[in-house]
């Protein structure tokens, strides 16, 4: 996966409409579907102040809400609209991969594994971009920090090693 250049303004836009259409759509598809449900299938006798035994129904209604917003996110991802958005939710998807792995990884970069540096290079970008997308400025310094280090060893050992150099496949080497 390469780093793209990222407007802010557009990713935090489109980000936050994404997030309240979403909360709507999930809102409002829950309260349909489970008045649906209940219609159909719900009891049809209530006691006053007793509860109509509905549950079921709805949260049936809610995970047909979450599955129809899914199906929707999905065939929307390729969007220009949704560029930015499915960008960052990628990165920070590896993120999570690589910090599985980031102990091992950190290891094999002690031994002075290429590919090691590639990940740890590419790791640490790219949490600097996402750090700054979602103005994350209280750890963004450690990352800088951790950048540099590697950076600097990557030079002392004769090294040229980019972001751009990265795979997703060199997980699974390490």
């Amino acid at each position: 996966m390469q780093l793209m250049d990222i407007d802010k303004q557009t990713y935090r836009k489109n980000t936050n409409l994404v997030i309240m259409g979403f909360v709507a759509s999930l809102a409002i598809l829950a309260l349909v579907y489970g008045g649906v449900l209940i219609h159909f299938f719900g009891a049809t006798e209530t006691v006053s102040g007793e509860s109509t035994g509905n549950f079921h129904l709805n949260l049936i209604g809610v995970i047909l809400a979450m599955l129809t917003c899914g199906a929707v996110l999905n065939t929307q991802k390729q969007k220009p609209f949704m560029r930015e958005v499915y960008y960052v939710w990628r990165l920070k998807q590896l993120h999570n991969q690589i910090y599985r792995k980031l102990t091992k990884i950190k290891q094999a970069a002690d031994n002075e594994e290429v590919n090691a540096f590639i990940i740890l290079s590419f790791y640490f970008a790219s949490l600097k971009q996402v750090y700054t997308l979602d103005d994350n400025t209280l750890t963004i310094s450690t990352v800088d920090k951790d950048l540099m280090q590697l950076n600097d060893k990557i030079a002392a050992l004769g090294l040229t090693i980019t972001p751009d150099l990265f795979e997703p496949e060199m997980l699974d080497q390490i």
